[in-house]
């Protein structure tokens, strides 16, 4: 069965993709600070969180998450002070250079880490998961191929545009080329204003 709607549910996630949120934000930080081969691990980190996302509110907990809104309110206190985190281990990083090449003091499972956590406390993608998501599901007919169909839509052009965030923030790095200790507070500093507009908005 294919799912309802799906050119409607194809733009939607398109211009949601295209709109700068919190995950284009760390990948590009992670792109100017440490290039874009390592902020791979940072997008698959992101895809795997919203697979997990899909999952559990499609099949297990959405109804406990209408029922109980206050458990997104925790949620986004959790994203916030992780956020913040991020801006402070930017912000301390050692970098050598802006290059392909890059060597870091971040490892593979880290840049994933950053990834899976930023998106799975973001509440804005528990709440697209919970009401947009499940509305283009017809839950009368096949249920399993329905959200394999989504879901695997969703998770390609999540990772693309993630890429092409990340491809043009380290071109733009290439400018700035021995500048690490600025790309660090530029970065940071970008992270910081995503948790205050979190903390901020309702």
């Amino acid at each position: 069965m294919f799912p309802v709607d799906y050119f409607i549910f194809l733009q939607i996630i398109l211009f949601l993709f295209i709109t700068p949120g919190l995950p284009r934000v760390v990948i590009v930080s992670h792109s100017i600070n440490y290039g874009l081969r390592n902020s791979v691990w940072t997008a698959l980190g992101d895809i795997s969180a919203n697979i997990c996302q899909g999952i559990l509110v499609v099949f297990l907990i959405g109804t406990l998450i209408k029922n109980n809104p206050d458990v997104l309110i925790y949620i986004r206190w959790a994203s916030i002070f992780y956020i913040l985190y991020l801006a402070y281990d930017t912000y301390t990083a050692k970098i050598k250079s802006v290059d392909s090449t890059v060597i870091t003091s971040k490892s593979k499972l880290s840049f994933y880490k950053d990834g899976f956590v930023v998106a799975g406390l973001s509440p804005k993608a528990i709440v697209f998961f919970g009401t947009i998501f499940t509305s283009f599901i017809d839950f009368e007919a096949n249920i399993v191929v329905q959200f394999i169909i989504l879901m695997t839509t969703y998770v390609i052009l999540d990772f693309m545009t993630l890429m092409m965030y990340g491809f043009a923030a380290e071109k733009i790095a290439s400018y700035l080329n021995g500048k690490p200790n600025l790309l660090n507070t530029l970065s940071a500093l970008a992270l910081i204003l995503i948790a205050l507009f979190v903390a901020l908005s309702k």
